[in-house]
Parts: structure tokens; sequence; C-alpha cells
């Protein structure tokens, strides 16, 4: 097996020997050619742009005019004439073998310089023209000659390139031939490796593994190879080790399972006993010393399984009977919250209208305020017309006194008059015929006299009218405005007793709207005091099921005298004030489903705020 893979492994160095010798040499052969060959034909190419940008500058030089463009033409020579040395540097250290004709080219290039150097010598002494002959002369000349050994130089180039790649080629033929030989002659050694495996290890090995299923199967087998003394014997050995490991732990496994059968019929038996619901089903059968234990932690967990079964049935009844007392008196305390919720909803909806109505009359009081202060205005404004009426006619009065004074004046001056037409006529009587005229008119002088006196006469009696009018008008004014003045104390002692009225009002509102909310307030608590009772008592009606279920499912099972007795247990019927509650319960919960939510406190009351 060593010289297998020895042989193995001087095939894979071979080869691999072969293979890093084949890359190195072919890398070398890659280097050269990138280095001397695309490098070398790179700075040629650059020499042979600049050569030709150097015959256009001398062209463009002997045809400038003025010593700007001459100096321009100069700067350009000096950066092309550096570009060319530039080239020539670079190319030198890959010429190799070419060195000859790069020591010919320099030459070629500095015989150029040389004509350049005349060429711009006759320019500057003798102008354009006549420097014209020796550009296209000797100028022409050495830069064809410069160019014709460059180009000879990239032609050799290119002869070492398809040199080298020929070489290259050859030697990857060669390799590639040299690797496939030891690859066929690799595959040929390894197949006749494998097949000595095959016929040293593989098979053999395979014996071994048949003969380990047959015994894992529990079958017998005979372990082949056990005198092998390399690790396929060592396998084998070992092998038939757990062989006869097998048959040993066979025989104590019929044991144990004679054993095993004992244990599992008497746990069977106690097992189906307990399923039953027998609880007294302990096992007496002798067991093993390794399932001793066993048996006696059986016993003690069903021991205390019908303790606890047993005080589960006692706890059940107890508990049976506390939820019936819980119920009973969460019936009566619902009916009472219920009448008190509903003597509190009747008490609240009267002082509400208690509470409208006296707010009705507070506004009425302030309205009645409102129209006598209206009255109170309007009968100041009387007064102070009544006094402007009296004023108006007491200067009437006096208007009237001064009328009289003025008719007592006519009443005089019509007096005089008359006595003046009668001295007339008594003088027109002494004057005879020659006084008649001048009596006639004292006549009519004395009856407009008369006349006058006796309209000054009823114009004095219209006048005493008149004042007595006015003096009992004065006084009928001066009546209503007592009248007035009475009745305006009479609406201030209105208007004040209205005043008190509507703040009594107000009050009685504002303590009927406090004592309504407490009502209120008084009724939301009862609500919610009625929900607690309800849900109370549907968890002691939950409660009781649950215990009537438990105690069903306790009945079930048989825990012996030793106990105190058989504790069978069964279920006894709600009682009928229970089933009530859970009538009127869930009458309740279907018509005020809100109740319990009330006032959004519900969630956080508990029996402490009961």
């Amino acid at each position: 097996m060593f010289v297998s893979f020895a042989i193995i492994a001087a095939i894979l160095a071979t080869v691999a020997g072969s293979g890093i010798y084949a890359t190195r040499t072919m890398s070398e052969i890659a280097s050269a050619h990138v280095d001397r060959g695309i490098a070398g034909t790179a700075a040629l190419g650059r020499l042979v742009s600049a050569l030709r940008e150097h015959r256009i500058i001398i062209f463009s030089r002997l045809t400038s005019e003025g010593p700007q463009q001459k100096q321009t033409y100069d700067e350009r020579l000096a950066q092309n004439e550096t570009v060319i040395a530039q080239a020539v540097a670079d190319y030198e250290p890959l010429a190799g073998e070419f060195s000859p004709q790069l020591q010919q080219l320099e030459q070629r290039i500095d015989e150029l310089h040389g004509v350049n150097a005349r060429i711009f010598t006759a320019i500057d002494s003798q102008g354009g023209a006549a420097a014209l002959p020796l550009v296209k002369g000797e100028g022409r000349e050495a830069s064809t000659a410069a160019l014709d050994a460059t180009q000879e130089l990239i032609d050799l180039q290119g002869q070492r390139a398809n040199t080298n790649d020929a070489a290259g080629n050859a030697f990857a033929s060669t390799a590639f031939t040299v690797l496939v030989l030891f690859s066929l002659a690799g595959l040929a050694v390894l197949f006749g490796i494998w097949k000595l495996i095959g016929r040293t290890v593989a098979m053999p090995l395979a014996e071994v593994s048949r003969a380990t299923t047959t015994l894992a199967e529990g079958g017998q087998a005979q372990v082949p190879h056990r005198d092998r003394q390399d690790e396929l014997g060592e396998v084998a050995q070992a092998v038939e080790l757990f062989r006869v490991a097998a048959v040993q732990r066979a025989e104590i496994d019929a044991r144990a399972a004679a054993e095993q059968q004992v244990v599992t019929s008497s746990l069977s038996d106690s097992l189906t006993a307990l399923k039953a619901g027998d609880l007294t089903a302990d096992i007496h059968a002798e067991f093993p010393p390794a399932y001793v234990e066993l048996r006696t932690n059986f016993n003690e967990a069903l021991a205390s399984l019908r303790e606890l079964i047993g005080s589960v049935i006692e706890s059940a009844a107890t508990i049976r009977t506390g939820s019936g007392e819980i119920a009973q008196a969460s019936e009566d305390l619902a009916r009472r919250t219920e009448a008190n919720a509903a003597s509190l909803e009747e008490t609240s909806a009267a002082l509400a209208q208690i509470d409208e109505r006296i707010g009705a009359t507070a506004k009425a009081a302030i309205q009645t305020v409102k129209r006598a202060d209206s009255a109170i205005s309007t009968v100041s404004g009387g007064r102070g017309v009544a006094d402007e009426a009296v004023q108006a006619m007491t200067r009437v009065s006096e208007s009237a006194k001064g009328i009289n004074d003025v008719i007592e004046g006519v009443d005089k001056i019509a007096f005089q008059t008359r006595v003046l037409a009668m001295n007339a006529a008594v003088e027109a009587g002494r004057a005879g015929d020659a006084g008649r005229g001048f009596a006639v008119v004292a006549d009519l002088v004395s009856a407009l006299a008369m006349r006058a006196e006796e309209e000054a006469g009823r114009a004095r009696d219209q006048l005493t009218a008149t004042q007595d009018d006015i003096g009992a008008a004065v006084q009928m004014v001066q009546k209503v405005d007592g009248a007035l003045a009475d009745i305006a104390e009479g609406v201030a002692e209105v208007h004040t007793l209205l005043g008190g009225m509507a703040t009594d009002n107000e009050a009685q509102a504002t303590a009927i709207s406090q004592i309504a909310s407490a009502v209120g307030s008084m009724d939301q608590a009862t609500q919610q005091n009625a929900s607690m009772v309800e849900e109370t008592s549907a968890a002691a009606l939950s409660l009781s099921g649950e215990v009537n279920a438990l105690s069903e499912r306790a009945s079930q099972f048989d825990v012996g005298a030793a106990q105190g007795g058989s504790r069978k247990m069964t279920a006894l019927p709600a009682s009928p004030g229970a089933r009530r509650e859970q009538a009127k319960l869930a009458a309740a919960l279907t018509a005020r489903p809100a109740l319990a939510v009330a006032n959004g406190r519900a969630a956080n009351e508990d029996w402490t705020s009961f």
C-alpha cells in the first residue's frame, strides 16, 4: 500500500515539476517578447513619428516670417530633438544583438543634426531661398537615411518577434506532449493500484462489513480475516469482540425481558384499575431488586393521588355550599339595588322637571324685572312731561295776566275816546250848522268806543274763564304727577321684590341642579353596583357549575375506606333562586349591556367601593 502511494506521489511530482518548468520557460519567452519586442517596437515607432515631424518643422522654419514664428519653430525643433533622443535612449537597453544597427542609426541622426545646423546658419545669414537647395538636397537625404535606418530596426524587431514566437510554440508543443505522456503513465499506474487495492482491501473489507451487518441484525456469522496483521485484521478482531459481546447481551436481555414482563404486567393491572377510577389498586407483587423503587414510587404516588382526590371532593362540597349562599345573597342584593336604581331614576326625573320649572320661573322673573325697569323709565318720562306741562300752563297764566292788563288799557283808551267824542259832539252843537259833520264823526267815534269797551269786556270775561281753566288744568296735571310718583314708587317696590325673587330662583335652580347631579351620580353608582352584583351572581353561578362538574369528575374515583369511607359525590341541582337569578342575569345583560361601563369607572372598581 505504501509503495502504491509512493509511486502515485512520484508521478504527481514529475507532472508538477514538468508543469512548473514549462510555465517558467513560457513566462520567460513572453517576458522577453513584451520587454524587448513590444517595448522596442513602440520606441522605434515614436522615433519614426519624431523624424517625420522633424522634416515638417524644418520646412516650416524655412518658410517662417517674423521673429515670433522663428522662435516658435525653434522651440518645437528643440522639443522634437528631445523626443528623438529619448526614443533612442529607450530603445538602447532593448537592442541586444541589434546594437550595430542602433549605432548606425545614431550616426544618421547626428548627420541630420549637422545638416540642420548648416541649414539654420544659411537661413539666418542668406535667407530661406538660399537654404532651400540645402534642405531639398542634403537635408532630405539625411532625413531619409535616418528613417531607413529606423525602419530597418523595426523590420529586425519583427523578425526577432517571429523567431521568439516560433520557439515558444515549439516549446509549448513539447511540454504538452511530455505532460500528456506523464498523465497517461499516471493513469495506468492508478488503474493498477486500484485493482490491487480492490483485491487486497476492498473485497476483504466488504466481507467484514457483511458479517458486521448480520451480527447487528441479530444473526450469527463468522468474522473473516481475523488472522491478518494489518489494519483490516484489527477491524476483524474488533468485530469478533462485538459478536461475543452481542451473544452475552442477548442472554442479559432475555433475563431482563422476563423481569420486565413481571413489572409491566403488574403495572398494567394497576393502571387498568386506575383508569376505571379505582385509586386503591396498589401493587403488591414482588418486583426484581432493580424495580422495587418503581413499585414504591407508584404506590406512594397512588396514595397521594387518593388523598388529593378526597380533599378535592371535600373542597368541592364546601365551595358549592358557599357559591349557593353567594348566589342567594347576590339575588337579594340585586333586587334591592334595582329598586334603589328605579327610585333614584324617578327622583332624578322629578328633580329635572323641578329644575326646568324653576329655570323657567327665573327667566320669567328676569323678564318681569326688565319690564318693571321699562315701566319705571316710562313713569319717569311721564312725570317729566307733566312738569313741563305745568311749567307751560304757568307761563300761559302769566301771559294771560299781561293780556288782562292790555285789555284794561284798551278799555281805558275806549272810555277816554268816548269822552272825547262826547266833548266833540258838544263842541259841534255849539258850532251849529258848521259843526254838523264833525258831530256825525263824533257820534261814530263814540259808537266805536262803546263797541271797543264791550269787546274789551268780553275779552276780559273770556280771559278770566281761560285763566280758570288753566288753573284747573294745572291742578289736574299736578294730580297726574302725584299719581305717576305713586306709580313709580310702587313699580320700584315691585322691581325690588322681583329682583329678590329672581335671585332666590337662581339660587334654588343652582341647588336643584346640584341635587340632580348628585342624584345622577348616585343613580350611576347604583347602576354600577347592580352591574357588579349581576357579575358576582354570574360568577357564583359559573362557580357553582364548575363545582358541580368537578364533583361529577371526582365522583368517578374510588378513594376507598382509608379516607373515612367511600367519598362518592354527586352534583346537586341549582336552587330555584339561583335559576331565577340566572334568568334575570341573562335578561339584564341583554337589555342593559352598558351598565358595566357607566361613567367610565366600572372597570377599575372593586368590592371596596361597593
